[in-house]
């Protein structure tokens, strides 16, 4: 999450602006929006510092989250040894995530902000080596030259410099390197080269051996979009698309961005397909998108990010937290796009929920499946700011807030029916609440807001369809859940039990669970089944008041059951998939998942856990002791052969 979103998308915005009308400009009445923005006594009623008594999570150690490298471990280290490794993986598996809150006396105020940390496990002949470096951003050679916080990131304002007025805030808006390019989300692979992604447009070239960072791109110059999702998607043919903002003269827009593989993966780039967004003034947050076969698939939650709120922070000197804002009463679109042609051909609709990843998407038998980790809400975005972390123990409701599960949307292609009538209708539904994030409709017209907690599973649903033109989102005159009886269920698709129904003008879904766990950070077998059909996926989980929080989950989407691994007070980051030299099937192969351990006294230890993909069961590890902390770190990738 990050300022330059911001930044860019303020400067291209007034660019663009100068050929048409002044209206998007013209001051509007206040908005019916949530502000996505920790607030200690509303989110956190019983807000103390840690005391070691009274903790709600007595298993769950959030001080894995708290901890900042002091020391870069530039020159790899041995560890130790236990179990057996196989000797067919051979290569690096690289991280990438927060790895220090503190400049000088300084602290970032949430996660997302954290100076970005890279880590290597290099695997060759069933032996390990460690290592991590920082990624050599403007944005940490700003903060260290200074030794206080100069460049605005998503929860922490910078220090004000007495030598800029105003007007001087006012014109950094339209300089390109006034944000930050902290990127310290992922790792993706361009051809043979690797590099770190946050959702601004910079991204950085790494060297996979030595973690040493030797180039900065800017996306911008090369496609014009002011922002790219962390997530992009490499084809087998090595040609990498992703999920862009731009500004066009009709408004903000989305675009689909092709880095065709070869020698110029950058000066080659061009936008194969573009989506208005829905609100011209809130453009939405995206941090992922899917695709299949035929369709790019393009998932429009109702948290946007709004445009006279950054105006408001960048001459304020606020950090951008504010200028995300949450359309409660809103649906989530679905949106299908043709790959060949770069057309919308569908759009549907579920009632409001928050995601950052999708876990799949592929088509069967006339319908698109789309698997995603959902949220009612974006309150888990306010569960990282570091006073939130820093106090979860005594706050009984950190586990409702941050509660997500994994739902299926099942999209029907084809001609849709528009009588009621029809022998072949299966089902009826009176309720449209979200699977898994539902419960019993206890009060259908309670509010949701900040300060208000209500468990997770009640979604509210949202009973309007949106005008694609408004400039900014109204709020329904009249909230309710559909409750509508003899409903054709348009999902005709065997064994599932998520359904699509018509409506006027548009098909509305109700998504089934995949599993009861809270699961983040979702892998595959990318390389054979990113697209496609697939049966299992890997998680972690996110259920923060779990018997082990810090459990490794396999989800079996066929039969809807799950196997884990755990052990107490480890706690794995992302697992990565990497299949055997011939596998014979989807799960053939292991799970790669760097660990750390919960506890003040533990902080120096990082490991390496491999295991089974079929049984989930510990073939070996690797463990290291460091010269200083090790935090946990968020998204990565196995880079075979780079040893």
């Amino acid at each position: 999450m990050a300022a330059g979103v911001f930044k860019s998308f303020m400067r291209d915005f007034f660019a663009g602006s100068q050929s048409r009308r002044p209206k998007a400009l013209r001051p509007t009445k206040p908005l019916p929006f949530l502000q996505v923005k920790y607030d200690e006594k509303l989110n956190d009623p019983q807000s103390e510092r840690l005391d070691g008594n009274g903790r709600h999570y007595p298993n769950c150690s959030s001080d894995v989250w708290l901890r900042s490298c002091e020391r870069e471990i530039v020159d790899p280290i041995e560890g130790h040894h236990s179990g057996h490794i196989p000797r067919w993986i051979s290569g690096s598996l690289l991280r990438n995530g927060p790895g220090s809150w503190k400049v000088g006396d300084m602290t970032f105020g949430h996660l997302f902000d954290c100076s970005a940390l890279l880590h290597r496990f290099a695997i060759k002949n069933g032996r390990v080596t460690y290592q991590n470096r920082f990624v050599d951003t403007e944005t940490l050679r700003k903060n260290r030259s200074a030794q206080r916080i100069v460049v605005t990131e998503f929860g922490t304002a910078a220090v004000p410099d007495p030598c800029h007025s105003i007007f001087d805030r006012f014109a950094a808006i339209f300089r390109p390197d006034s944000g930050t390019d902290n990127s310290m989300i992922s790792i993706y692979p361009f051809g043979d080269q690797y590099y770190t992604f946050t959702e601004t447009p910079f991204m950085h070239r790494i060297n996979p051996c030595t973690l040493a960072t030797e180039a900065r791109i800017c996306t911008t110059d090369f496609v014009g979009v002011v922002n790219h999702t962390s997530h992009p998607h490499i084809m087998p043919s090595g040609t990498v698309y992703n999920l862009g903002t731009t500004m066009t003269r009709s408004g903000p827009a989305y675009t689909i961005l092709c880095f065709p593989h070869g020698q110029q993966m950058f000066e080659d780039a061009h936008v194969v397909a573009t989506l208005p967004c829905r609100w011209k003034l809130h453009p939405g947050y995206m941090h992922t998108f899917g695709l299949t076969d035929h369709y790019f698939v393009i998932v429009e939650q109702p948290l946007s990010v709004s445009l006279p709120e950054y105006i408001k922070a960048q001459l304020n000197g606020q950090n951008l937290s504010a200028c995300l804002k949450w359309f409660e009463d809103r649906p989530t679109l679905f949106h299908l796009i043709d790959r060949v042609s770069g057309k919308l051909v569908q759009t549907y609709e579920s009632e409001a929920f928050f995601y950052l990843h999708i876990i799949n998407c592929f088509e069967q038998d006339g319908h698109v499946v789309v698997d995603i980790c959902s949220y009612r809400n974006p309150e888990m975005i306010n569960c990282m700011y570091l006073e939130a972390i820093s106090n979860m123990q005594t706050n009984p409701n950190y586990a409702t807030l941050f509660r997500g599960r994994p739902l299926r949307f099942v999209l029907p292609l084809g001609t849709i029916p528009q009588s009621q009538g029809s022998s072949g209708k299966r089902r009826l539904v009176k309720s449209f609440s979200l699977a898994g994030l539902s419960s019993p409709p206890v009060n259908r017209t309670m509010k949701h807001s900040v300060s208000q907690y209500a468990d997770i599973t009640y979604m509210p649903t949202n009973g309007k369809q949106d005008n694609a033109g408004e400039e900014s989102p109204r709020r329904d005159a009249k909230r309710g859940r559909y409750d509508e009886e003899n409903l054709i269920n348009l999902v005709t698709l065997e064994g599932s039990q998520a359904e699509a129904f018509q409506a006027t003008g548009v098909i509305r879904l109700r998504p089934e669970m995949l599993c009861d766990w809270g699961c983040e950070t979702p892998r595959i077998y990318y390389e054979r089944y990113m697209g496609k059909k697939y049966r299992y996926f890997y998680a972690i989980s996110s259920d923060v008041d779990a018997e082990n929080p810090g459990t490794l989950i396999k989800v079996d989407v066929w039969n809807k059951t799950c196997l884990t691994w755990c052990e107490e007070n480890v706690y794995p980051s992302e697992p990565i998939f990497v299949p055997s030299p011939d596998p014979q099937s989807e799960d053939d192969g292991v799970i790669l998942a760097s660990m750390v351990v919960g506890g003040g006294l533990n902080d120096r230890y990082v490991g390496l856990i491999v295991l089974c993909a079929k049984t989930m069961t510990e073939l070996g590890r690797c463990d290291f002791h460091t010269n200083g902390p090790v935090p946990k770190c968020l998204h990565g990738w196995f880079a075979p052969n780079a040893i």
